[in-house]
């Protein structure tokens, strides 16, 4: 019935003290301490950070001569080219430095490659851009630190070559004139987890503060939000701060092109939160990537004409709307190949292909799946003679580590530790399948592959009050890293019947110690016979909040029930 194991986090005696020092609810003084934050003064950043609190950008290995050599193209009126990827990360990375550097001054381009055509990152073959473009210095962003042979290239044809990234590099890196990546041992950044646009933004900060321009900053904030979000980066540390300076930014907005994707989301002048972005905004500038049209993103935040913009947002809601019929269907038959074959039984990373499967959709496939039977998933289109794959991964592996292992199969891969990329020859593919799952299965215990319910403390309902919610707000927003709190009430009286609401979610009310609240258990039909047969439960949960009438109410999101000891 329930997911899996309880495991109730046990309380830490620092929460008390920063309980007391901050005038805060013990339970959330648990959440903080559960995500190790131990003293009032990383509390009061955590809580209450602003951009007051981000590193001095120059703590980045090459900070000084990408700075110098960008004031130096622009003193010379020297052409800059912008190479990004074409997800959500790396599209905004490029319009957030596209603006910034045509604000300094700049002779600015750019270019994207199409994703079903070139696939991921800067190939050798790509000089040719920079020189038809008429390039003196190539800027990457969210790509770039494997790209040896370009470098080299660009170098011998007198184009010199600064390199932003976030991902892991390969055996060796390129000879750049700067590589501003968190994640190398030697870039001296204490701070490793930003995302593309986290690294272009610590970039612009140091552009814009040497010129006294750093009131500017927090205009770029918004992008950087929607990027780091998609991108699924830990939401901890600079990003944190980023992102929740970006949601409250996107509330007002004057861009016409953003202005006119968030009323095609229907959250034009609202409040946004860390889902809203995940699953109504980001969707839509992926899809224009994954459909082959990352340039049309691009575009929709440099057009100043309401006809225009508003027809750029619906051409990418549209292409979203198709990006979700391809997923369904992909999603449909992967789930029957693995149900017949019995794969979850007889694997613990889950590896399949198809011919018709589309190359920019699967890796939201495999997230879904990942998610539904709790193991890693890795997913492949196969065309012209290669296996092109899409990888996720649950928290207790590293599938960048798994690809490593196996990096003699492929002709190229990259990512992270919880989605990776790779191509292949197709015939190599039951290689893959053997070697890959040897790896997985000296890295994970069957009990890793139990979803198990995560308490971050014990609640009681008569203890969410305004006071709580004030507090608890403060937590987000929510995500990798600072997942959104789970709580446990125990001995939870139900209030009258129980109702199934469009045939698959369940909704009652819970009361305990004269506080009576409204419980939601999405997709949980099945849990019904269990609520009316209780007189009462022990119920595991997050707090949801929605608006009624202008007001903000909450109420409880179902994660797992059991009967109550009597």
């Amino acid at each position: 019935m329930n997911p899996g194991p309880w495991v109730i986090a046990p309380p830490r005696p620092e929460a008390d003290i920063l309980a007391a020092e901050l005038g805060i609810p013990l339970p959330i003084a648990r959440v903080l301490t559960n995500r190790n934050i131990l003293s009032a003064k990383a509390a009061e950043t955590f809580l209450n950070g602003t951009l007051k609190d981000l590193n001095d950008p120059y703590l980045m290995k090459g900070m000084d001569r990408a700075v110098s050599r960008i004031e130096e193209a622009i003193r010379n009126k020297e052409k800059i080219l912008i190479f990004g990827d074409y997800d959500v990360d790396g599209v905004l990375s490029v319009v957030i430095l596209l603006r910034a550097l045509a604000g300094l001054g700049a002779e600015v381009d750019y270019f994207i490659p199409e994703r079903l055509r070139e696939g991921y990152g800067i190939k050798e073959a790509h000089i040719r851009i920079a020189k038809e473009r008429g390039a003196r210095l190539v800027v990457s962003v969210d790509c770039g630190i494997k790209a040896v042979d370009f470098t080299a290239k660009a170098r011998e044809a007198g184009v010199d070559v600064i390199i932003t990234d976030h991902h892991r590099p390969g055996d060796t890196l390129p000879e750049a004139v700067a590589l501003l990546n968190p994640v190398l041992k030697e870039s001296g950044y204490p701070y490793p987890s930003l995302a593309g646009v986290g690294v272009v933004f610590k970039l612009l900060q140091a552009l814009l503060e040497k010129r006294g321009k750093s009131a500017q900053l927090p205009h770029y904030a918004k992008l950087v939000a929607i990027g780091t979000i998609a991108d699924v980066a830990d939401l901890r540390g600079e990003n944190r701060l980023l992102v929740k300076l970006g949601l409250k930014g996107l509330e007002k907005v004057s861009n016409r092109g953003l202005r006119s994707l968030l009323d095609q989301c229907g959250l034009l002048d609202r409040k946004i939160s860390e889902g809203d972005v995940g699953f109504r905004i980001a969707p839509r500038i992926n899809a224009a990537g994954r459909m082959g049209a990352a340039g049309d993103a691009v575009r929709l935040f440099f057009s100043d004409d309401a006809g225009e913009s508003l027809r750029l947002a619906r051409r990418l809601s549209e292409m979203n709307s198709q990006r979700q019929n391809e997923e369904d269907k992909i999603y449909s038959e992967a789930l029957s190949r693995i149900r017949e074959g019995s794969l979850d039984r007889r694997y613990r990373m889950l590896v399949l292909g198809c011919e018709t499967w589309h190359r920019g959709i699967i890796g939201i496939v495999a997230s879904k799946l990942k998610d539904f039977f709790y193991r890693p998933v890795l997913l492949f289109s196969y065309e012209d003679g290669k296996a092109h794959g899409s990888g996720r991964s649950i928290s207790e592996l590293s599938l960048i580590e798994c690809l490593d292992a196996c990096r003699d199969i492929f002709h190229d891969y990259g990512g992270h530790t919880l989605a990776v990329g790779c191509v292949l020859p197709r015939e190599r593919m039951g290689q893959l399948k053997e070697r890959i799952n040897q790896v997985v299965g000296a890295m994970l215990k069957d009990d890793d592959l139990l979803k198990k319910v995560r308490i971050d403390a014990r609640l009681n309902l008569a203890e969410i009050e305004p006071s709580f919610i004030d507090s608890y707000l403060r937590l987000a927003p929510f995500g990798v890293g600072n997942p959104k709190p789970t709580f446990l009430s125990e001995g939870v009286e139900v209030v009258g019947p129980p109702q199934v609401l469009q045939d698959k979610h369940l909704k009652f009310l819970a009361r305990q110690d004269g506080r009576m609240i409204e419980v939601l258990g999405w997709d949980r039909k099945e849990w019904l016979g269990e609520v009316r047969k209780a007189g009462r439960l022990d119920l595991v949960y997050s707090l949801r909040a929605s608006t009624f009438l202008g007001e903000e109410q909450y109420s409880l999101s179902l994660e797992a029930i059991k009967a109550a000891e009597k």
